[in-house]
């Protein structure tokens, strides 16, 4: 569930009103049948608005719901989300209608390294080797698809709602036609980080109510789960040797393409770990120590006005002589994760005991032993999430629990230092 932002929210205006009150209705529906009908109005409201580019109306909405009425702000969230990565298209042969639908998805790769990850624009022959291997292996029979000539870094993937609706309905038109999408003129900048995410976005096509993935046809349904993950390995298999000539220098890990939102979520999450272990086994070879020669600082992190709620925490990694922090990562809380691990109805519905699910925290610390770290240091206080106004990087809380830039010793071997 996306955290919106703590401004307080004008008056609503028209359009706003009717996505509150479309919204609370689909929350209080008695029916399937009524909820539907609902679900259709709320969908044809967003569609006008994310057609015409009107994100602030959307935004303003998801503010004021988030402060009053938590279920229909999910809702509208929801709604919002699949109208954004999804689209139908209505094609007339000989006066005979198809109904198309489309999908984003997004292709997830976790990758780390002691350099630089690649991103940018995907050659022609690479781009046509990975949508081979995509469709052969992922969709069903007869789904057309369109890859986007870009490996996405986080940075240059649509900012907003809007942005990816019009990304979802161009790389639908080109899937259904068959025509090629053009590389970005020009990618955002991105940050350098030792482990981090790309992404291929591909878009599909099917008719309304066919089968999109090989898991949903009519032959793999009572084994659908078995079949996602027979998927999900022969897309590694086949892909990972493209993938990797693609990002030199790198470890990677192809995660299951998944629709648009659930997979960057996915993948916002499973990159956190590995984000540890890169921590560690950069730190340990640049440096020439054992991971038993460094001690990590842990500290939770939030917003001035968030009465006390913690956004994420940020790991510090310190020699265990010093105080010096020489380098951190940032363990970011998504959805319903918090200090105290997932809300206990949560885990009722899921069928799960509460001793299996670990809270936000264990996992870190969890993580930092499997690394090979023992002398852990946890702030139990709150921090503001302060920032360097000279490069932008988080702050760091020290084992005495003052804010400091993370910087490498002096005596490092150079070339590593944009790392942050």
């Amino acid at each position: 569930m996306r955290r919106p932002s703590k401004d307080s929210s004008p008056k609503l205006s028209a359009e706003s009103q009717r996505l509150v009150s479309i919204s609370q209705a689909i929350v209080q529906a008695a029916s399937r049948v009524e909820e539907r009908a609902l679900e259709r109005q709320l969908d044809a409201q967003l569609q006008k608005l994310l057609k015409t580019g009107h994100q602030d109306t959307i935004d303003t909405t998801l503010n004021t719901l988030f402060k009053e009425d938590l279920n229909a702000y999910d809702t509208l969230m929801e709604g919002v989300e699949a109208v954004s990565e999804s689209s139908i298209m209505v094609d007339s042969v000989d006066g005979v209608d198809t109904t198309y639908q489309a999908l984003l998805v997004a292709a997830p790769i976790l990758a780390w390294t002691r350099f630089a990850i690649a991103s940018g624009t995907i050659p022609p022959d690479t781009l046509a080797t990975l949508s081979a291997h995509f469709s052969a292996h992922l969709l069903a029979d007869g789904v057309r698809m369109s890859m986007a000539p870009t490996l996405f870094a986080i940075d240059q993937l649509p900012r907003s709602h809007a942005e990816t609706y019009a990304a979802t309905h161009k790389l639908a038109q080109a899937a259904y036609k068959g025509t090629p999408i053009k590389p970005l003129a020009k990618a955002a900048e991105t940050a350098p980080f030792l482990a981090d995410t790309r992404y291929l976005l591909v878009a599909i096509v099917a008719p309304l109510g066919a089968p999109l993935f090989r898991w949903q046809e009519p032959q793999h349904q009572m084994n659908f789960t078995i079949e996602r993950a027979n998927s999900l390995e022969q897309w590694q298999t086949q892909a990972s040797d493209t993938v990797s000539r693609l990002m030199p220098g790198c470890g990677i890990e192809l995660l299951l393409p998944e629709a648009y939102y659930v997979a960057c979520r996915e993948a916002d999450k499973l990159i956190r770990p590995v984000s540890i272990r890169a921590a560690v086994h950069y730190l340990t070879n640049t440096l020439g120590v054992q991971a038993s020669d460094l001690r990590a600082v842990v500290a939770g992190f939030g917003e001035e006005a968030a009465d006390g709620q913690i956004d994420e925490y940020r790991v510090a990694f310190t020699m265990r002589q010093t105080t010096d922090v020489i380098y951190g990562i940032v363990w970011p809380l998504y959805g319903q994760e918090d200090e105290d691990g997932t809300p206990v109805e949560g885990l009722l519905a899921a069928g799960m005991e509460m001793e299996l699910q670990k809270a936000p925290l264990d996992e870190i610390l969890g993580h930092l032993n499997e690394a090979g770290i023992t002398h852990i240091k946890r702030h139990h206080e709150r921090f503001i999430a302060e920032y360097c106004d000279d490069c932008g990087g988080p702050l760091f809380a020290d084992p005495v629990g003052e804010l400091v830039h993370a910087e490498m010793p002096e005596d490092a071997p150079p070339g590593n230092e944009h790392f942050h």
